[in-house]
Protein backbone atom coordinates (compact mmCIF):
# COMPACT_ATOMS: atom_id res chain seq x y z
CA UNK A 1 0.00 0.00 0.00
CA UNK A 2 2.81 2.40 0.81
CA UNK A 3 4.36 1.77 -2.61
CA UNK A 4 1.11 2.52 -4.42
CA UNK A 5 0.63 5.57 -2.19
CA UNK A 6 4.09 6.84 -3.17
CA UNK A 7 3.29 6.36 -6.87
CA UNK A 8 0.07 8.37 -6.40
CA UNK A 9 2.06 11.16 -4.77
CA UNK A 10 4.43 11.28 -7.74
CA UNK A 11 1.54 11.24 -10.24
CA UNK A 12 -0.20 14.08 -8.42
CA UNK A 13 3.02 16.08 -8.27
CA UNK A 14 3.60 15.55 -11.99
CA UNK A 15 0.02 16.61 -12.73
CA UNK A 16 0.59 19.75 -10.67
CA UNK A 17 3.59 20.86 -12.74
CA UNK A 18 1.86 19.77 -15.96
CA UNK A 19 -1.16 21.95 -15.18
CA UNK A 20 0.87 24.86 -13.81
CA UNK A 21 3.00 24.99 -16.96
CA UNK A 22 0.10 24.76 -19.39
CA UNK A 23 -1.46 27.65 -21.26
CA UNK A 24 -5.10 28.48 -20.48
CA UNK A 25 -5.64 29.75 -24.01
CA UNK A 26 -4.93 33.43 -24.53
CA UNK A 27 -6.79 35.65 -26.97
CA UNK A 28 -3.54 36.91 -28.46
CA UNK A 29 -2.66 33.31 -29.41
CA UNK A 30 -6.09 32.80 -30.98
CA UNK A 31 -5.62 36.00 -33.00
CA UNK A 32 -2.31 34.74 -34.33
CA UNK A 33 -3.84 31.35 -35.08
CA UNK A 34 -6.75 32.93 -36.92
CA UNK A 35 -4.28 34.66 -39.21
CA UNK A 36 -2.78 31.27 -40.03
CA UNK A 37 -6.20 29.68 -40.61
CA UNK A 38 -5.83 27.39 -37.57
CA UNK A 39 -8.78 28.77 -35.63
CA UNK A 40 -12.25 27.22 -35.73
CA UNK A 41 -15.29 29.34 -35.03
CA UNK A 42 -18.54 27.66 -34.05
CA UNK A 43 -21.16 30.21 -34.97
CA UNK A 44 -24.53 28.58 -34.40
CA UNK A 45 -26.25 31.94 -34.18
CA UNK A 46 -25.19 33.37 -37.55
CA UNK A 47 -27.96 31.79 -39.63
CA UNK A 48 -30.61 32.82 -37.14
CA UNK A 49 -29.32 36.39 -37.10
CA UNK A 50 -29.19 36.63 -40.89
CA UNK A 51 -32.64 35.15 -41.43
CA UNK A 52 -34.17 37.33 -38.73
CA UNK A 53 -32.46 40.49 -39.94
CA UNK A 54 -33.99 39.99 -43.40
CA UNK A 55 -37.43 40.34 -41.83
CA UNK A 56 -36.34 43.36 -39.86
CA UNK A 57 -36.84 41.77 -36.45
CA UNK A 58 -33.20 41.90 -35.36
CA UNK A 59 -30.63 44.55 -36.06
CA UNK A 60 -27.02 44.78 -35.00
CA UNK A 61 -25.65 48.03 -33.64
CA UNK A 62 -22.26 47.27 -35.20
CA UNK A 63 -22.36 48.73 -38.68
CA UNK A 64 -19.71 49.28 -41.31
CA UNK A 65 -18.47 52.67 -39.98
CA UNK A 66 -17.99 51.12 -36.54
CA UNK A 67 -15.95 48.33 -38.08
CA UNK A 68 -13.78 50.84 -39.90
CA UNK A 69 -13.04 52.65 -36.63
CA UNK A 70 -11.73 49.42 -35.12
CA UNK A 71 -9.42 48.63 -38.03
CA UNK A 72 -5.89 49.66 -37.03
CA UNK A 73 -4.33 46.85 -39.08
CA UNK A 74 -5.39 44.03 -41.36
CA UNK A 75 -4.93 41.21 -38.81
CA UNK A 76 -7.04 42.92 -36.14
CA UNK A 77 -9.63 43.78 -38.79
CA UNK A 78 -9.89 40.13 -39.82
CA UNK A 79 -10.22 39.13 -36.18
CA UNK A 80 -12.94 41.72 -35.64
CA UNK A 81 -15.03 40.47 -38.55
CA UNK A 82 -14.76 36.92 -37.19
CA UNK A 83 -15.89 37.96 -33.71
CA UNK A 84 -18.81 40.23 -34.65
CA UNK A 85 -21.25 37.40 -35.46
CA UNK A 86 -20.43 35.54 -32.24
CA UNK A 87 -22.35 38.12 -30.19
CA UNK A 88 -26.13 38.67 -30.10
CA UNK A 89 -27.62 41.43 -32.27
CA UNK A 90 -27.67 44.85 -30.66
CA UNK A 91 -24.35 44.40 -28.87
CA UNK A 92 -22.05 47.39 -28.73
CA UNK A 93 -18.36 47.09 -29.55
CA UNK A 94 -17.66 48.70 -26.17
CA UNK A 95 -19.00 45.58 -24.47
CA UNK A 96 -16.54 43.23 -26.14
CA UNK A 97 -13.43 45.41 -26.26
CA UNK A 98 -10.93 44.86 -23.43
CA UNK A 99 -10.27 48.04 -21.49
CA UNK A 100 -6.72 46.97 -20.73
CA UNK A 101 -5.49 45.07 -23.83
CA UNK A 102 -7.61 47.11 -26.28
CA UNK A 103 -8.34 43.94 -28.25
CA UNK A 104 -11.63 42.38 -29.32
CA UNK A 105 -12.73 39.67 -26.89
CA UNK A 106 -14.72 36.63 -28.03
CA UNK A 107 -17.63 35.56 -25.81
CA UNK A 108 -16.69 33.95 -22.47
CA UNK A 109 -13.40 35.86 -22.38
CA UNK A 110 -12.08 37.94 -19.50
CA UNK A 111 -8.93 39.91 -18.81
CA UNK A 112 -6.81 38.44 -16.00
CA UNK A 113 -5.03 41.11 -14.01
CA UNK A 114 -2.51 38.63 -12.60
CA UNK A 115 -1.44 37.32 -16.02
CA UNK A 116 -2.16 40.69 -17.71
CA UNK A 117 -3.73 38.86 -20.65
CA UNK A 118 -7.21 38.07 -21.92
CA UNK A 119 -8.07 34.40 -21.37
CA UNK A 120 -10.49 32.39 -23.51
CA UNK A 121 -13.33 30.80 -21.53
CA UNK A 122 -11.87 32.27 -18.35
CA UNK A 123 -12.64 30.25 -15.22
CA UNK A 124 -10.42 31.72 -12.51
CA UNK A 125 -6.81 32.52 -11.67
CA UNK A 126 -5.42 29.76 -9.46
CA UNK A 127 -2.96 31.17 -6.93
CA UNK A 128 -1.84 27.67 -5.94
CA UNK A 129 -0.86 26.80 -9.52
CA UNK A 130 0.27 30.30 -10.43
CA UNK A 131 -1.66 30.34 -13.70
CA UNK A 132 -5.10 30.99 -15.11
CA UNK A 133 -7.60 28.22 -15.66
CA UNK A 134 -9.26 28.57 -19.02
CA UNK A 135 -10.32 26.75 -22.15
CA UNK A 136 -7.04 24.94 -22.79
CA UNK A 137 -6.23 23.64 -19.29
CA UNK A 138 -9.56 23.33 -17.45
CA UNK A 139 -9.60 19.55 -17.99
CA UNK A 140 -6.07 19.26 -16.65
CA UNK A 141 -7.10 21.26 -13.58
CA UNK A 142 -10.04 18.88 -13.02
CA UNK A 143 -7.74 15.87 -13.11
CA UNK A 144 -5.36 17.58 -10.69
CA UNK A 145 -8.02 18.21 -8.04
CA UNK A 146 -9.38 14.68 -8.66
CA UNK A 147 -5.97 13.19 -7.90
CA UNK A 148 -5.55 15.52 -4.94
CA UNK A 149 -8.91 14.36 -3.56
CA UNK A 150 -7.92 10.70 -3.82
CA UNK A 151 -4.54 11.42 -2.24
CA UNK A 152 -6.12 13.37 0.62
CA UNK A 153 -8.70 10.65 1.25
CA UNK A 154 -5.98 8.01 1.40
CA UNK A 155 -3.87 10.22 3.69
CA UNK A 156 -6.75 10.69 6.12
CA UNK A 157 -7.38 6.93 6.16
CA UNK A 158 -3.71 6.19 6.87
CA UNK A 159 -3.61 8.85 9.57
CA UNK A 160 -6.69 7.47 11.34
CA UNK A 161 -5.19 4.00 11.18
CA UNK A 162 -1.95 5.24 12.75
CA UNK A 163 -3.88 6.88 15.62
CA UNK A 164 -5.50 3.53 16.45
CA UNK A 165 -2.17 1.73 16.84
CA UNK A 166 -1.56 0.42 20.34
CA UNK A 167 1.54 2.49 20.96
CA UNK A 168 2.07 4.38 24.19
CA UNK A 169 2.44 8.09 23.47
CA UNK A 170 2.68 11.24 25.48
CA UNK A 171 -0.70 13.00 25.78
CA UNK A 172 0.41 16.09 23.90
CA UNK A 173 1.42 13.98 20.89
CA UNK A 174 -2.10 12.57 20.68
CA UNK A 175 -3.48 16.09 21.00
CA UNK A 176 -1.33 17.33 18.10
CA UNK A 177 -2.35 14.28 16.10
CA UNK A 178 -6.05 15.08 16.53
CA UNK A 179 -5.46 18.70 15.44
CA UNK A 180 -3.57 17.57 12.34
CA UNK A 181 -6.34 15.11 11.56
CA UNK A 182 -8.93 17.88 11.78
CA UNK A 183 -6.86 19.99 9.37
CA UNK A 184 -6.58 17.08 6.94
CA UNK A 185 -10.34 16.47 7.05
CA UNK A 186 -10.98 20.19 6.41
CA UNK A 187 -8.66 20.11 3.38
CA UNK A 188 -10.37 16.94 2.14
CA UNK A 189 -13.84 18.48 2.44
CA UNK A 190 -12.68 21.56 0.55
CA UNK A 191 -11.19 19.44 -2.25
CA UNK A 192 -14.32 17.30 -2.54
CA UNK A 193 -16.56 20.36 -2.76
CA UNK A 194 -14.23 21.90 -5.34
CA UNK A 195 -14.23 18.67 -7.34
CA UNK A 196 -18.04 18.44 -7.29
CA UNK A 197 -18.41 22.07 -8.35
CA UNK A 198 -16.02 21.78 -11.29
CA UNK A 199 -17.69 18.52 -12.31
CA UNK A 200 -21.02 20.35 -12.36
CA UNK A 201 -19.77 23.25 -14.47
CA UNK A 202 -18.05 20.80 -16.83
CA UNK A 203 -21.31 18.88 -17.33
CA UNK A 204 -23.20 22.12 -18.03
CA UNK A 205 -20.44 23.89 -20.00
CA UNK A 206 -20.08 26.80 -17.61
CA UNK A 207 -17.18 28.55 -15.90
CA UNK A 208 -16.68 29.74 -12.35
CA UNK A 209 -16.67 33.34 -13.55
CA UNK A 210 -19.97 32.90 -15.41
CA UNK A 211 -21.62 31.32 -12.36
CA UNK A 212 -20.36 34.00 -9.97
CA UNK A 213 -20.84 37.04 -12.24
CA UNK A 214 -23.78 35.93 -14.37
CA UNK A 215 -25.77 39.15 -13.85
CA UNK A 216 -22.77 41.33 -14.73
CA UNK A 217 -22.06 39.67 -18.09
CA UNK A 218 -24.10 41.62 -20.63
CA UNK A 219 -25.00 38.72 -22.94
CA UNK A 220 -26.19 36.56 -20.00
CA UNK A 221 -28.54 39.14 -18.52
CA UNK A 222 -32.19 38.22 -18.69
CA UNK A 223 -31.48 34.53 -19.26
CA UNK A 224 -33.20 32.29 -16.65
CA UNK A 225 -30.84 30.78 -14.10
CA UNK A 226 -31.82 27.23 -15.03
CA UNK A 227 -30.80 27.80 -18.67
CA UNK A 228 -27.16 27.21 -19.53
CA UNK A 229 -26.60 29.10 -22.80
CA UNK A 230 -23.49 27.27 -23.97
CA UNK A 231 -24.54 23.76 -22.98
CA UNK A 232 -24.78 21.26 -25.84
CA UNK A 233 -26.00 18.37 -23.70
CA UNK A 234 -24.11 16.38 -21.10
CA UNK A 235 -22.45 13.98 -23.53
CA UNK A 236 -21.25 16.69 -25.89
CA UNK A 237 -20.12 18.88 -22.98
CA UNK A 238 -18.00 16.07 -21.56
CA UNK A 239 -16.48 15.39 -24.97
CA UNK A 240 -15.59 19.05 -25.54
CA UNK A 241 -14.26 19.37 -22.00
CA UNK A 242 -12.03 16.30 -22.17
CA UNK A 243 -10.89 16.54 -25.77
CA UNK A 244 -10.06 20.22 -26.16
CA UNK A 245 -8.00 20.74 -29.28
CA UNK A 246 -4.35 21.32 -28.61
CA UNK A 247 -3.90 22.96 -32.02
CA UNK A 248 -6.44 25.57 -32.95
CA UNK A 249 -9.14 27.36 -31.03
CA UNK A 250 -12.88 26.71 -30.94
CA UNK A 251 -14.84 29.87 -30.20
CA UNK A 252 -18.50 29.58 -29.26
CA UNK A 253 -21.21 32.00 -30.32
CA UNK A 254 -23.94 33.20 -27.99
CA UNK A 255 -27.07 31.21 -28.94
CA UNK A 256 -30.01 33.18 -30.38
CA UNK A 257 -32.82 34.19 -28.07
CA UNK A 258 -35.24 31.76 -29.75
CA UNK A 259 -33.05 28.81 -28.81
CA UNK A 260 -32.67 30.02 -25.23
CA UNK A 261 -36.42 30.46 -24.87
CA UNK A 262 -36.92 26.89 -26.10
CA UNK A 263 -34.46 25.62 -23.49
CA UNK A 264 -36.34 27.47 -20.75
CA UNK A 265 -39.47 25.40 -21.41
CA UNK A 266 -40.22 22.88 -18.64
CA UNK A 267 -39.38 19.24 -19.19
CA UNK A 268 -42.06 16.86 -20.40
CA UNK A 269 -42.29 13.08 -20.29
CA UNK A 270 -41.18 12.96 -23.90
CA UNK A 271 -38.09 15.02 -23.07
CA UNK A 272 -37.16 12.56 -20.34
CA UNK A 273 -37.48 9.57 -22.66
CA UNK A 274 -35.54 11.38 -25.39
CA UNK A 275 -32.79 12.33 -22.92
CA UNK A 276 -33.14 16.03 -23.61
CA UNK A 277 -30.51 16.92 -21.02
CA UNK A 278 -27.96 14.70 -22.78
Amino acid sequence: YIGVYGVLVLITLAQYFYTAGSSPGYVIDAMQASGGMHATFINTATLSKQSSSKHGSLKSSTNRPDLEKLRPMSSSSSWLHQIVDLYPPGSSNRDWTCQYCKIIQPPRTRHCHDCDKCVLQFDHHCVWLGTCIGKKNHCRFWWYIFEESILSTWTVALYIESLHLDIEKVWWKDFIGVILLAILIFILMFLLLLLMFHTYIALTNQTTYEVARRKRIFYLRGIPDRVHPFSKGICRNIYDFCFTRENGFVLEAVPPIEELEARAAPYTCRDLFCCRCC
